[in-house]
């Protein structure tokens, strides 16, 4: 018998059927897409179809701007209430990192709320200190641990110590989305583009992210990527290597053969999701692995 119930916000980047078939349990993000013609248009990060993430980041290609919020508390608070009226007692719950956004809290609020009427009703929030496929390998982590019968607090200590040996090479396609999101200036995002600049960002241990390196070329930002695994070697105990991609599925399985011929193991490759990819935008090539040392940023 499961021990704990285990539940995410969307930004893990898991795809659907994959939560309906492991219990796993989902609140969504939402987020606005601003066509050319000014109209707006509301959407669930909720994708079912493989067509819908791509559909997306055509729109985007295409000229349009999507804008995204932080999830709020009384989405929080029906997501909790819902599990808690279903007979949920332990719950682990993941959220965005709070180097991006205060989700972390305002999700132990709610649960503290809900836990008022429902006594038996017991929450651990994971600050996931990442996002997208890193907030993924913590809640995937945590499966693997509630499935083996470990207990709420036993994933929660577990995922919490694994978040210093997770490493990242996040490599945009471009710095336009970075610039409206206030990470670079107008004048570095012009001059990227002319140099065909691939930034590559990383999460910090406080869970901010920043770019760590700017590469002529995609070639040369995914030997950026290589040698920062040979520096931070992958970890062979629950062996983890994951590519994610914004509808560059060409260049995400190029790196993942790459990856593939130097350690003999071949990397899930997935589409990133619309929250997340807002801010990296269309064309993005990213990995994630866990490590045998801890990142040193």
């Amino acid at each position: 018998m499961r021990k704990f119930i285990l539940s995410t916000d969307s930004t893990a980047d898991l795809y659907a059927d994959f939560m309906k078939e492991n219990d796993i349990r989902n609140v969504s993000l939402t987020y606005m897409i601003e066509k050319k013609d000014g109209t707006f248009v509301e959407g669930l990060d909720a994708f079912t179809e493989y067509s819908q993430y791509v559909d997306f980041y055509r729109q985007l290609r295409e000229g349009s701007f999507s804008r995204t919020s932080m999830l709020n508390y009384e989405s929080h608070y029906q997501h909790f209430l819902k599990l808690a009226k279903e007979g949920a007692k332990d719950v682990l719950h993941f959220t965005i990192s709070s180097g991006l956004s205060p989700t972390v809290t305002v999700a132990q609020k709610a649960a503290a709320d809900v836990k008022k009427d429902y006594p038996e009703f017991n929450l651990l929030a994971v600050d996931s200190l990442s996002a997208t496929i890193g907030q993924g390998a913590e809640v995937r982590a945590a499966l693997r641990l509630r499935d083996e019968g470990k207990t709420v607090q036993e994933a929660y200590d577990y995922v919490v110590a694994m978040q210093k040996n997770l490493q990242y090479a996040i490599i945009a396609n471009d710095l336009y989305y970075l610039k409206r999101g206030g990470r670079v200036s107008t004048v570095a995002a012009v001059a990227g583009s002319l140099l065909n600049v691939k930034p590559v960002l990383s999460f910090t241990k406080d869970g901010k992210l920043g770019v760590v390196e700017k590469c002529r070329g995609m070639k040369k930002a995914f030997s950026y990527a290589l040698d920062k695994m040979e520096k931070f070697p992958p970890s062979e105990e629950h062996r983890l290597i994951w590519v994610v991609h914004t509808d560059a599925e060409k260049e995400a399985n190029e790196l993942a053969a790459l990856i593939e011929a130097k350690y003999s193991f071949k990397p899930d490759v997935s589409i990133m999701g619309p929250v997340i990819g807002s801010h990296v935008g269309p064309g993005s090539v990213s990995v994630l692995w866990k490590s045998v040392a801890e990142r040193q940023d």
